[in-house]
């Protein structure tokens, strides 16, 4: 893609709203060897649910399809290491990776890959989570970013469309596991609320 951006699998298309939500957030300045995106995900779930998962970079797996195993090492704060095991039919069996920021009030969560059995070399993502309302009801707008190295023997457009492909996916999977958990919540009776 070369440093353009993607909505839902489009070269631009972002309103005024996702683009100013993304310079605030998910500013890059890619190098010349890299590749960076930005994609948008609408989830029929309020915030606070879809934070629950996201937060969680102790549990990827909880809606991360291809994470088989995470391992923490330290707690859950800012510097601290998780291991992941990738599930096989990838490119990679283990990542390292580094919890970059944590943000509850604004519901950010960045994170850097500093080892691993893998190609991503150099890979930072942020996501951010915003309300919005979806149908008449409390929904999330969910941004991800991200900055890679370009594999040697690779283009920056192959490179961002592999990457590209695996965010859509968890994004995917997090407003599948979300929505699902959203639905539960409204169907419980008053009294156990």
């Amino acid at each position: 893609m070369n440093g353009n951006s993607t909505r839902n699998g489009n070269v631009g298309g972002f309103s005024n709203a996702e683009w100013e939500l993304i310079r605030r957030y998910h500013r890059t300045e890619p190098a010349e060897n890299q590749c960076t995106s930005q994609l948008v995900k609408r989830i029929k779930a309020p915030v606070h649910l879809v934070w629950s998962l996201v937060r969680r970079f102790d549990q990827p797996q909880r809606y991360k399809p291809f994470v088989s195993r995470c391992v923490l090492k330290g707690n859950l704060e800012i510097g601290t290491l998780r291991e992941v095991d990738v599930k096989s039919g990838l490119p990679a069996t283990t990542s390292t990776e580094r919890l970059e920021l944590l943000d509850d009030d604004r519901h950010i969560l960045s994170m850097r890959i500093v080892g691993g059995d893998h190609r991503l070399k150099n890979y930072s993502s942020i996501i951010s989570l915003h309300p919005e309302i979806i149908d008449g009801r409390p929904g999330t707008l969910v941004i991800e970013s991200f900055v890679v190295d370009v594999p040697e023997g690779n283009t920056k457009d192959e490179t961002c469309y592999f990457v590209e492909a695996l965010i859509k996916c968890n994004l995917k999977s997090l407003a599948d596991v979300s929505e699902r958990l959203a639905v539960q919540d409204r169907t419980e009776p008053l009294d156990r609320i």
